[in-house]
């Protein structure tokens, strides 16, 4: 079997420091500027430690890739059979990407795996369209989730989940095959408050509804009155000497609302004893507000999808929410909201926090008081089969 493997080293770069996408030269400079930190090679070593470590028989598959932080450095590192492809001669972009997956194609690969955020399976819908001459779009799927802003349904769950497909597909399980849309977010009018997405067409992966994410779901609350309801029972709780990390989102944006406060409805506030201290944070402004003063975090759930960490909002990195769970209270310090309705999207699943540390996405395991309404709790699972 043959695997093309493809990474955008810099997706999700803009994330932490609250640029809300990576989209672009400008943007990567800037986000490099802040002191960003490429995320994407780590999320893909998450992802392929899997297949190390299930111990598959490497005689029966191979790996196609590009070199350096495309690909090659992850598999060497985990002296996984490779041969490269292509090089990219200097700081990458969507066209090495295409490149890369166009070789893929001259090779027949059996499954195409690739790294990155939506502008990514944009990238990968687009070279495999060009090529499609030999059939390629109906090559096998996987995505990797390191991007700012993941609404298509081509990604894992988590990497770790990607690693799962994968070591599946190689043992020979048969695995239907659909659809899946990769959507094309307007990442300007995203920074400017405006989610404005739609269809840019599909791509086929494996169905599977536990390591497969969903499409992200809009409008699911409409429901006025539970917003309210929500967002005054918060202020209700709200602590005089406690930081509020408020996350994005419009049910977290009904609690500024009623405190009469500007919100950023796609980044992250800080709301101290009922006055706004800093909006649209990054990871570092966090850090250096927060201090070792106590400090809580109020997020949502992606409706549809489940996530409460790792989409949208990795200014909320492993290290800011470590913090805040090792403090007194511990995971009582996170509150999620999230209307009934929300919820019930999930049908079974948990609620997903992939905060790219297996270790603090198993610490933050377990069951958690979701308000749902004034007064009102429904417990529920949190990174839990």
């Amino acid at each position: 079997m043959k695997i093309g493997f493809v990474i955008n080293p810099l997706a999700g770069i803009g994330g932490s420091v609250g640029l809300k996408g990576s989209d672009g030269k400008d943007i990567v400079d800037l986000a490099l500027s802040r002191g960003a930190q490429p995320q994407a090679t780590a999320r893909a070593m998450l992802a392929m430690q899997e297949i190390k470590q299930a111990g598959t028989n490497a005689e029966q598959f191979s790996f196609l890739t590009a070199g350096d932080s495309m690909g090659e450095t992850v598999l060497r590192a985990l002296d996984l059979p490779c041969e490269v492809l292509y090089k990219s001669g200097g700081q990458t972009t969507p066209e090495d990407t295409k490149k890369v997956i166009a070789l893929f194609v001259e090779n027949n690969i059996d499954l195409l795996v690739f790294v990155g955020g939506d502008g990514t399976a944009r990238d990968v819908l687009d070279a495999l369209s060009s090529n499609n001459e030999q059939g390629s779009l109906q090559t096998p799927v996987v995505g990797i989730p390191a991007g700012v802003k993941i609404h298509s349904a081509v990604y894992s769950i988590t990497p770790l989940h990607a690693g799962e497909i994968i070591n599946l597909i190689l043992e020979g399980e048969p695995l239907t095959l659909h659809e899946a849309q990769v959507m094309d977010l307007d990442e300007q009018a995203f920074r400017e408050g405006k989610v404005i997405a739609k269809c840019y067409g599909y791509l086929s992966v494996p169905v599977d509804d536990t390591r497969m994410q969903l499409i992200k779901q809009g409008g699911i609350d409409s429901d006025e009155a539970a917003l309210q309801d929500m967002a005054a029972d918060i202020i209700e709780t709200m602590e005089q000497d406690v930081y509020y990390l408020i996350g994005s989102g419009s049910t977290t944006a009904e609690i500024m609302n009623q405190l009469s406060l500007p919100n950023t409805l796609l980044g992250i506030d800080i709301v101290f004893s009922e006055e706004l201290i800093a909006s649209d944070v990054d990871e570092r402004s966090i850090l250096e507000i927060i201090n070792n003063h106590p400090v809580k975090i109020i997020v949502t759930v992606i409706g549809g999808q489940g996530h409460v960490f790792g989409r949208g909002n990795q200014q909320l990195s492993g290290k800011i929410i470590g913090h805040v769970i090792n403090q007194p209270g511990g995971q009582s310090n996170i509150i999620i909201i999230a209307t009934n309705e929300k919820l019930r999207s999930l049908g079974t699943h948990p609620m997903i926090a992939d905060t790219g540390s297996n270790d603090l996405d198993t610490q933050l395991a377990g069951l958690y008081t979701v308000v749902t309404g004034y007064q009102q709790k429904t417990l529920y699972k949190l990174n839990m089969a």
